[in-house]
Parts: structure tokens; C-alpha cells; sequence
């Protein structure tokens, strides 16, 4: 066995396990590298990366440069847009789009390769040979622009990689790659898990939460809010103006409920069904769902504001907050379920979130949750008690007097 061959078994089984403890990827990026640099393998620069399927972000790109370490690069979706030309006009893109899986080219390039500004400017910082290549994923793989891996490799050595310098490298890739596919499949499911039913509910699921039926009861304040005179709007306005209000009034709701400890469980069409599950008090829930009102109802207003000062349609909030006991889990189809709650406490507090217009009250409290906290008598107006839609016994309700404004006691 020649010494690139043991070089090449020592990385591969280096790679199979962290990849199975999941290791970060640039862990096993460095961890590559750092083995091939120690077997006599001349590199100067690696750039390992791939799209990715989230929300935000376009895609990763991992680059070590000898002497200063590995970097990441997450580049956002507006920035990879505007990026299109860079991407074109790369050795990448060549590869991609039918030019094979793998290029070399000797540096200083000759004059058929100046297309690729990229080994223009390697060159000029001493680089004689480069290597790039990409390893595509199968259909049953891929996941929305996740279709692919593509690395680089280069040195500054005078004769620059030897013919088993390649070998050794090309061999390497798809291991590198079936490493990275396995690490961002891990990140794209806990990224679309937390993203479509909350990071509470999808550590859940996770964690083996998936059998149909089985709940947890648990006592937890209830979030449930919509906007007013939404149904006027959609008839009202051009459609394509009610997703783009949708969101910019979601968006300060589930960011107060999150920083202040709750968990956005759905989105009913205007509504939003939210729980700040009870810890070591119920004062303590009840404190964070005041406070995560308190944010979002003042971030509200400055959309309001702003939406206006723009010509667009606003609108405003109505919230009903209860405590009580919910059952936390799986509801559905055998091969189609929902981790959301269900329970009179849910149903309670959707039914007083209707009482809000009749009472005109943009924020309504219930008598649990009253009790629950010390202290907010005096920032409460009481608004006796009402029958709930489909509620067997009247419920006692509170107002806010004034505005929000002040710490929660």
C-alpha cells in the first residue's frame, strides 16, 4: 500500500466518523485538511460549499487558507442574488452546467481560462495549480437548490500537485461532500421543523414526539390573536397587497412571543395561536405573555405608522390571553398530523378573542390569569362577566387601562 493510499483510508474513516458523531461541518473541513497538509499534500487554500434550503439563507461557503485557518461565509438570499454574475463566470458554474466534475488548470492560466476571474487573482497571489470539481447529488437527495458540492483545491508549490496529488484529492471529494450532505440534511430538518411548528414543538418531534394520539397535558398561557376588520380588507384591497400585510403584522408578534419564552404553534388564517408553557410559576408564564404583548403591540403600531406613511393598508390587533390546562401533542391523519394544543382552554381563549370588538378592547385577560399574576389589578379595567360562544359558564374578563406601557409587575 503506497502512502497516498493509506493517507486516503486514515481520511475517509477520519471523515465516516464525525460524520457520524455530527461533527460540524467546518470541523470535518479542517479536520481534512489538516490530515492532507500533515501527509505532504502541498495546499495552500480549500473552498468547500453548497445552496442550502432555509429561509434566509442562500447557501455556505467554507475556506481555509494555510497559516490562517478555516472561515465560514453564509451568504443571504438577496446577497446571492445579487451575486449571479460572480457565480456565471466560475469554474463552479462551468462544472455545473455540463463541463464535466472536475477541472484543473496550471497557473499562471493560458488565455482560454482568463473567463474565470477567480484563478486570475489566485494567480496573482502566487497559486500555480488549481483544482475544482463538483459532486452532484440525486434527485431522491436534493431539497429545493441543495442539488450539489462544490470544492477547490490549491497550491503554491512550484511543480504544483503531483499526478497522485489529484488522484488523492478527486477521491477524497465525494466523501467530503457525502459528510456535508449528511451534516445539512440534519440542519435543514431542524430548520424546517422549528420554522413550521415552532422550536419548542419541533424539538419535540425530534426528540420522537411523532405518535398520533398522544399528548401531553400541560398548563400553559394561551396566545390567541387576530387582526381587526381583516375580512373587509381582503374584500377590499388588491390581493396580491394581503400576504405582504399578513407577514408584516405576524412578524412582531412571533418575534416578542420568542423572546420572551413562547412557542408560535400555527397561523389561522389572520390569527396567531400561541403558548408560553408554565415553568417553575404560573406568575412567571403569565409575565412573559404580558411582556411579549407589551413588545409586540408597541412594534404594531410603529408598522401601522410606517404602512401609512407609505400608502398601504393598515390594520390593527386584537389578543386574548388565558391560563389553563392544554394537551400538548400530536392531532391528525395517520400519514398527516399537527403538533399544536387543543382543549377548553384553547377554545376559551379563541372565543374571547372575539369578545374583543363588542367590547372594544384591543387586548382582553381572563380571570386565570388574572389571579395567576400579582399585581395587575391596577393596570386592568374589569369588564364583568360573558357568555363565551359554546362555554358552558360566563367567564370574567379584563381590559387594559391605558396602554401597555410599564414593566409587568
Amino acid at each position: 500500500m503506497t502512502p497516498r493510499e493509506r493517507l486516503f483510508l486514515e481520511i475517509t474513516r477520519a471523515i465516516a466518523e464525525d460524520s457520524l458523531a455530527g461533527s460540524s461541518d467546518i470541523s470535518i473541513v479542517e479536520g481534512v485538511v489538516n490530515r492532507l497538509v500533515d501527509g505532504g499534500v502541498p495546499l495552500c487554500r480549500h473552498q468547500i460549499g453548497y445552496d442550502t434550503l432555509h429561509p434566509l439563507a442562500g447557501g455556505r461557503v467554507y475556506t481555509w487558507r494555510y497559516g490562517e485557518g478555516i472561515e465560514l461565509d453564509e451568504i443571504g438570499r438577496s446577497a446571492a442574488e445579487s451575486s449571479t454574475s460572480m457565480w456565471v463566470h466560475s469554474p463552479f458554474h462551468y462544472l455545473y452546467t455540463g463541463g464535466g466534475s472536475l477541472l484543473r488548470v496550471r497557473l499562471p492560466p493560458t488565455e482560454a481560462c482568463h473567463r474565470f476571474a477567480i484563478l486570475l487573482e489566485l494567480a496573482g497571489k502566487g497559486v500555480t495549480d488549481y483544482l475544482a470539481g463538483v459532486e452532484r447529488l440525486g434527485a431522491a437527495v436534493q431539497m429545493g437548490e441543495f442539488d450539489c458540492v462544490y470544492s477547490s483545491w490549491a497550491t503554491r508549490a512550484d511543480d504544483g500537485f503531483t499526478d497522485e496529488d489529484v488522484a488523492l484529492l478527486a477521491a477524497i471529494g465525494p466523501f467530503v461532500a457525502m459528510a456535508l450532505v449528511a451534516g445539512t440534511t440534519r440542519q435543514i430538518t431542524r430548520t424546517l421543523v422549528s420554522t413550521y411548528l415552532g422550536d419548542d414543538a419541533g424539538e419535540r418531534v425530534l426528540r420522537g414526539a411523532i405518535t398520533r394520539g398522544v399528548a401531553e397535558r400541560i398548563r400553559a398561557v394561551v396566545w390567541f390573536s387576530d387582526l381587526k376588520g381583516f375580512t373587509r380588507l381582503v374584500d377590499t384591497v388588491d390581493p396580491e397587497l394581503v400576504l405582504p400585510l399578513l407577514d408584516e403584522y405576524a412578524e412582531p408578534q412571533v418575534t416578542a412571543i420568542h423572546e420572551h419564552g413562547g412557542t408560535v404553534l400555527k397561523f389561522i388564517g389572520d390569527g396567531v395561536l400561541a403558548i408560553f408553557p408554565v415553568g417553575a410559576s404560573q406568575a412567571e408564564a403569565g409575565r412573559r405573555a404580558l411582556a411579549a404583548a407589551e413588545v409586540a403591540f408597541a412594534a404594531l403600531t410603529e408598522v401601522s405608522a410606517r404602512r401609512s406613511a407609505g400608502g398601504m393598508p393598515v390594520t390593527e390587533a386584537y389578543l386574548a390571553l388565558h391560563l389553563g390546562e392544554v394537551f400538548y401533542g400530536n392531532i391528525g391523519g395517520a400519514d398527516r398530523l399537527d403538533f399544536t394544543v387543543i382543549g377548553p382552554a384553547v377554545n376559551e381563549a379563541a372565543r374571547m378573542s372575539a369578545m374583543c370588538r363588542p367590547l372594544d378592547q384591543d387586548i382582553l385577560l381572563s380571570q386565570a390569569l388574572v389571579d395567576a399574576v400579582p399585581g395587575l389589578q391596577d393596570r386592568l379595567v374589569a369588564l364583568g362577566s360573558h357568555r363565551l360562544r359554546g362555554v358552558a359558564q360566563a367567564q370574567a374578563l379584563y381590559g387594559v387601562r391605558g396602554t401597555m406601557d410599564g414593566p409587568v409587575p
